[in-house]
C-alpha cells in the first residue's frame, strides 16, 4: 500500500536536537506567582491520544476519532462529537478565564497520533483552538508536555525506538505549533505513566529523554521507590525527586521527576481534586530553604463521563476562588511543572536538595549485584531473581498495574520486535553515513509503520480486531522494509 500523505515525524533530527536543548528559563520573571507567599500549589495534566488504525477506505490509514464519526452506531462511538470538543476547549477556557482576570494552569499531553489524525480529518479549528494557547498572554498558562509519539509504553518498546518516538514527537509538534513553541517543552509525560525497570532500558530511556533537551518527566508513585528499597515517603511524594537509573556497565544517569500520587483515576483532575487535596498539604524543607509542596496529577482529558461532563463543570470556579483569595494571600494555587521547578530553582534550591528515587525492583538487583556490575553479573542476577521471587518481573510499572502490555500478547510482540530490528539493519548505518536519508519518503513511511506497530493500544482491548490492526500493520511494514 502506497501511502499518500505522511506525517511529519523525521528528517530533521540534528535541528530539532540543538535547539530544543536550549536551557533558558521559559518562566524566567514571567511566572505570576510569589513563591514565598504560596502555602502549596498543585500541578494538573490532561492526557489526550486516539489510535491511527488501518481501517479507512480500503484499509487506509485513519485517526480512530474519525471510525468514530464514520460508525456512531457502535460501542461508544456516538462519544466522538463529546471527545473531538474535549480536545479543543482548553482554547475556550483558558482564554475565557485570562480575560476575566484570573491564573488559570493546565499540562497538556497529546500524542503524535492524535495531532495526526486531526490533521488528516481537517479539523483546523481544533488545531488553530489549540495554536492560541501557545501565543501570550496564553502560553504560560498552558504546557505542553512532550510524549511518545504512537503511545508506546517504554518497557515493551525496543530501546533503538525510544528515541525515535521521542524525536517523532517533537517533529510533529514543531510543525503545528512552530519551533518558538517547541522550544518550551521541557515535560515528559509518559504513556501509561509506564516507567522501565529493567537498568539498561531505564537508562537509554532517561538518556533519550535528556538529549532531546527534556529537564523533567512526570512518574506514577507506585512505579519507583527509595533507594534503599522502600516506598516513597509519604511527603517526597509532593516536592520533585531525582530519579535515578543504573545500566548494566555501572553507569548512572538521572532526571528530575514529579511525582502523580494515586492510581487511574480521572475523578481526581475533573473534580479537581488536586487543588481541595493542596488545601490540606503545606511548605517542605529542601536543603535549607522552605518552599511550597506540589500537588501532581495527571488523567486521559476525554475518556469517561466524569471527565466530559463534570470538568468543565468543576476546572472553571478554582481559578475564580483563587483569585478572590487576592495576591497579598496567596496561600494555594495552580502552576504548571517547569514553572514550579523554575521557581524553587529561582529560590535557591539545587537538585542535589531532591529526595532520591528509583524505579521499583531496583534495589533488589543491586543489591545482589554488589560492586561487580558488568553486563555478565547484571544478566546472571536477573535470571536469579526471576527464578526464586515470584513477585519480581522486568514489566515496569504503571498507573494501571492490572494490566499487562506484555501477556498474552506474543503475536503482536514478535512481529513488532521482528519489524523494529529489520528497519535499524536497513537503515542506521545509512543514516549514520547520511542523515539526510530521514528526509526520504521511503525511509519515513518504513519508520511510520514501525512506530504504528509499537501503539500500546493494539495490546491493550485483548485479542481480535485490535491485534489483527497490528498484523495488518506488520505486514505493511514488512512490505516496505523489502521494497
Amino acid at each position: 500500500m502506497t501511502l499518500t500523505s505522511l506525517p511529519p515525524i523525521c528528517g530533521s533530527e540534528a535541528e530539532i536536537t540543538t535547539l530544543v536543548q536550549e536551557q533558558t528559563p521559559i518562566y524566567g520573571s514571567t511566572s505570576t506567582w510569589n513563591i514565598n507567599q504560596i502555602s502549596a500549589a498543585f500541578a494538573c495534566a490532561l492526557h489526550m491520544h486516539q489510535p491511527t488504525i488501518p481501517a479507512g477506505e480500503n484499509g487506509a490509514l485513519i485517526s480512530n476519532l474519525h471510525y468514530m464519526f464514520d460508525r456512531p452506531q457502535e460501542g461508544d462511538n456516538h462519544n466522538a462529537a463529546p471527545f473531538a470538543w474535549c480536545y479543543q476547549r482548553m482554547g475556550e477556557f483558558i482564554p475565557q478565564l485570562v480575560n476575566q482576570g484570573s491564573h488559570p494552569r493546565i499540562m497538556l499531553d497529546y500524542s503524535g497520533n492524535l495531532l495526526w489524525g486531526l490533521q488528516q480529518m481537517g479539523r483546523e479549528d481544533i488545531l488553530e483552538s489549540l495554536k492560541t494557547l501557545t501565543k501570550s498572554p496564553y502560553s504560560d498558562c498552558v504546557e505542553w508536555l512532550g510524549t511518545m509519539w504512537s503511545h508506546a509504553v517504554v518497557p515493551s518498546t525496543p530501546i533503538p525506538d525510544i528515541k525515535l518516538h521521542i524525536l517523532a514527537w517533537q517533529h510533529q509538534f514543531r510543525a503545528i505549533f512552530g519551533t518558538e513553541a517547541l522550544k518550551r517543552v521541557k515535560g515528559f509525560s509518559p504513556p501509561e505513566m509506564h516507567l522501565p525497570n529493567h537498568p539498561d532500558t531505564l537508562y537509554e530511556y532517561i538518556k533519550a529523554l535528556k538529549d532531546c533537551g527534556y529537564r523533567w518527566l512526570l512518574v506514577q508513585e507506585s512505579s519507583v521507590e527509595r533507594l534503599e528499597g522502600s516506598p516513597l515517603h509519604h511527603d517526597d511524594k509532593y516536592v520533585p525527586n531525582c530519579l535515578i537509573a543504573r545500566n548494566s556497565q555501572g553507569k548512572e544517569i538521572g532526571i528530575t521527576a514529579l511525582i502523580k500520587t494515586q492510581g487511574s483515576d480521572t475523578k481526581l483532575v475533573a473534580q479537581m481534586q488536586p487543588y481541595h487535596e493542596a488545601k490540606t498539604r503545606s511548605r517542605k524543607t529542601l536543603g535549607n530553604l522552605d518552599v511550597p509542596s506540589c500537588v501532581s496529577q495527571i488523567a486521559d482529558g476525554e475518556n469517561g463521563g466524569v471527565m466530559m461532563n463534570e470538568y468543565p463543570r468543576d476546572f472553571i470556579p478554582v481559578w475564580e476562588e483563587i483569585k478572590g483569595n487576592g495576591r497579598e494571600k496567596e496561600g494555594v494555587v495552580g502552576l504548571n511543572g517547569t514553572e514550579y521547578l523554575e521557581l524553587l530553582e529561582n529560590a535557591g534550591v539545587k537538585r542535589e536538595d531532591y529526595p532520591r528515587c528509583q524505579a521499583v525492583q531496583q534495589h533488589k538487583i543491586w543489591q545482589m549485584v554488589g560492586d561487580d556490575v558488568t553486563p555478565e553479573r547484571v544478566q546472571t542476577v536477573l535470571s536469579q531473581l526471576k527464578e526464586t521471587d515470584p513477585q519480581f518481573d522486568l514489566d515496569g510499572a504503571s498507573w494501571t498495574n492490572d494490566i499487562s502490555w506484555v501477556q498474552g500478547y506474543e503475536n503482536v510482540l514478535e512481529p513488532m520486535q521482528h519489524l523494529s530490528a529489520l528497519f535499524h539493519q536497513k537503515y542506521d548505518a545509512l543514516v549514520e553515513q547520511d542523515p539526510t536519508v530521514t528526509q526520504k519518503p521511503e525511509y519515513q513511511e518504513a519508520l511510520l509503520y514501525v512506530l504504528l506497530l509499537e501503539t500500546s493500544c493494539f495490546r491493550y482491548w485483548g485479542q481480535g480486531t485490535w491485534t489483527d490492526y497490528a498484523r495488518i500493520l506488520y505486514e505493511r511494514g514488512m512490505e516496505r522494509l523489502k521494497s
